[in-house]
């Protein structure tokens, strides 16, 4: 079994990126959200005491079964190093720090008002074709698109409550929070801190020539351009599209930014 390890995070936040990046890494297996975490949530739930069967099932074979869902899925990979994406993988540290013990998690995180700038400018680029974000439903406001996004159980919300929950857990050491901003102003500098914190050899990214493209998944959820991934990449500065009183209510929420909000042995870059 290659290492595996983890990328999380907030959406619209360079994971996507990331993943392009380490791709050209030929040891490494990386790429854009997956189903696993899905799945793992689902065999958890089926293993549970609502199985009327689960008597059968002690926490050694609960263990067994998730760790050969990693085995199986990614059996025919010859990467010796796997990076899985889910937002939801912050949300299953403990249970991660179980099944593989050397396993890191990079959470990629983004100023708040810039995540919700980011999916309000992709709805209103493709205003003739409803997102499944937003379950294919038309029309709406940006506030009304905000706050969806934004509640406990959105697209954004729960993303951001599972990485509070990471960065003051236990697990926390294991975890690295990579700034979009800093993964595009300086990605050298990103990708070392990465190789150093996953204890791996340092690779010669190209950061002029990046390259992945799943415009079909994109088309079929109905939100073009979701994991667009520009060639070369660079921090482009651009305005809001967000009313001001909407942009400010969620300046503050970027709590790494503040150094009496960091826990001990939380690592950020």
């Amino acid at each position: 079994m290659p290492s595996i390890h983890f990328i999380s995070g907030l959406p619209r936040s360079g994971s996507t990126l990331l993943a392009a990046l380490l791709r050209q890494n030929p040891r490494v297996h990386a790429g854009m959200s997956g189903p696993l975490a899905g799945l793992f949530g689902a065999l958890l739930g089926e293993m549970s005491a609502r199985n009327e069967f689960s008597v059968f099932i002690d926490d050694a074979k609960r263990e067994r079964i998730l760790h050969g869902l990693f085995d199986n899925f990614y059996a025919d990979s010859p990467a010796e190093v796997i990076f899985d994406t889910n937002r939801i993988w912050c949300t299953w540290m403990p249970a991660l720090e179980r099944l593989f013990p050397g396993a890191k998690v990079i959470a990629c995180v983004r100023d708040m008002p810039w995540v919700l700038d980011s999916i309000e400018r992709i709805i209103q680029r493709n205003v003739f074709t409803p997102s499944s974000i937003f379950d294919y439903q038309p029309g709406g406001t940006v506030y009304t698109r905000a706050n969806g996004v934004a509640a406990q159980n959105g697209m954004v919300g729960a993303p951001y409550d599972a990485l509070k929950q990471a960065c003051y857990g236990a697990q926390r050491e294991r975890l690295l929070l990579v700034q979009y901003e800093t993964l595009t102003t300086d990605p050298a500098k990103t990708m070392d801190t990465i190789y150093r914190f996953l204890d791996e050899p340092a690779f010669d990214h190209d950061f002029d020539h990046v390259n992945y493209d799943v415009t079909e998944f994109d088309e079929r959820a109905g939100t073009p351009g979701l994991h667009t991934v520009g060639s070369t990449v660079k921090a482009e500065p651009r305005e809001t599209v967000l009313p001001p009183d909407l942009f400010n209510r969620f300046v503050h929420d970027a709590f790494w930014r503040d150094p009496s909000r960091i826990p001990y042995g939380l690592q950020i870059v």
